[in-house]
């Protein structure tokens, strides 16, 4: 899949059918996963657990660095932030490129849709299915 490049308008953060069917599939992956379905916050967490690389348990304040680790990621493919590198302790640091101009809360949640289905096709995430 290519990976998104910045928008032009508002209208490129309407979701089509393809990534919507992605988007589904990823929720109900998940759910099936971990008997919960998940919310954006918790699809963050996992994006920036597996970003991170280590699997153990967090304290507060590094759930809410991985989420942000997470967001960073997701808006590399727009040009917004680009990996410095990574600290002593394995954590990814970003620099913001450009800030991400002001869009409504349901725009920003289908950004992320998008940015989410987009990492999953780059790092070959998606489960198979009977279908495929």
């Amino acid at each position: 899949m290519e990976t998104p490049t910045q928008p032009d308008s508002f209208q490129a953060y309407i979701l089509d059918d393809i990534t919507k069917a992605k988007w589904y599939r990823i929720v109900f992956d998940i759910k099936k996963n971990f008997n919960k379905k998940p919310d954006m916050n918790g699809l963050l967490f996992l994006i920036g657990v597996r970003e991170l690389g280590q699997m153990r348990e967090f304290e507060k304040h590094e759930k809410m660095d991985l989420m942000h680790i997470a967001t960073c990621k997701l808006l590399s493919y727009e040009g917004y932030y680009e990996l410095d590198g990574f600290d002593d302790d394995g954590w990814p640091h970003y620099s913001m490129i450009k800030k991400p101009p002001y869009i409504d809360l349901m725009s920003q949640e289908n950004r992320l849709r998008k940015l989410i289905v987009a990492y999953y096709d780059d790092n070959e995430l998606f489960e198979p299915s009977a279908q495929d």
